[in-house]
């Protein structure tokens, strides 16, 4: 498996396709990479450069759970430094949920590294906002104040990340567990401060203020419903809006899995969509 020691951590990270304009996708939740390889192949075939990466503290890269800023914040740094590893700006930044979340939070951080945004299943809304504190840091506070990194490390988001990763295990053990919970109820912290809607933390001013050509196809389930797909359409300057055959769901959260139908689409979508870019940018 390739890794890249990017900013303390050694990052895994994949990359399909021989030459062609760069396109950085980045997976949603705290999930590896793994859902979108075949995904990555499609779009790699018709001409283009796909890199997929396991952010810190996901997949099988290094845990450290370590930082000042924003956990995604510090994900968006660290994708910027192996894109210049990479020699792969600038380049297209696309994902869905969490990832096109933090798409956007990277092209207002390095935005002279990005060609143009690829939105898929847009986070937002109170319900949203209501389960995903939980998912992403509550739980895992309450498991190390109950049993120490011991517990934390018998959850099955951590079991997952010791198994891709077993020196992650060596990493947590070592932890001091009030540290851990000191890092983590600061990032929920982070995390809560930002509004619900349209887009769960990011402002509706930041997306007024993105200038690169931006593509959004719409969510189908009640994290992503596709009225914050709409929302964050009609917010983002000249942004393109492409709806799947698809409706919402009454359903608190659909795999990316789900969408495999769609993946041969959604390629073809997405190829014109940076080829037409790539082509005015010559122009």
């Amino acid at each position: 498996m390739p890794f890249l020691h990017i900013r303390d951590v050694q990052i895994h990270y994949r990359v399909f396709g021989e030459s062609g304009p760069w396109l950085a996708l980045i997976t949603g939740g705290r999930r590896g990479f793994n859902e979108f390889i075949a995904f990555a192949e499609k779009i790699a075939a018709k001409g283009f450069r796909v890199l997929l990466h396991d952010r810190r503290n996901t997949g099988a890269s290094d845990v450290l759970i370590a930082g000042d800023d924003g956990e995604e914040e510090i994900w968006a740094d660290d994708l910027a430094v192996l894109l210049e590893q990479l020699q792969a700006t600038p380049a297209f930044i696309g994902g869905t949920s969490s990832g096109a979340r933090l798409s956007m939070l990277f092209n207002q951080r390095h935005p002279a590294a990005v060609q143009g945004l690829l939105l898929m299943r847009i986070t937002g809304g109170d319900f949203a906002a209501g389960r995903l504190p939980e998912m992403y840091y509550q739980q895992f506070i309450r498991a190390a104040q109950e049993g120490g990194m011991q517990a934390v490390c018998a959850t099955e988001q951590y079991r997952e990340r010791i198994q891709a990763n077993p020196n992650n295990l060596t990493r947590l053990m070592a932890m001091d567990p009030a540290e851990y919970i000191r890092v983590m109820s600061h990032w929920l912290s982070i995390f809560l401060k930002g509004p619900r809607k349209p887009v769960l933390g990011m402002e509706d001013d930041v997306m007024r203020a993105i200038r690169v050509p931006t593509i959004v196809v719409p969510g189908n389930d009640k994290t992503h419903a596709s009225v914050n797909g709409h929302a964050a359409h009609a917010l983002i300057p000249n942004s393109i809006l492409y709806e799947l055959p698809i409706q919402d769901q009454d359903v608190p959260l659909l795999p990316f899995s789900d969408w495999a139908p769609h993946e041969a689409t959604l390629a073809d979508v997405f190829a014109n969509f940076m080829n037409q870019v790539s082509q005015d940018a010559r122009t």
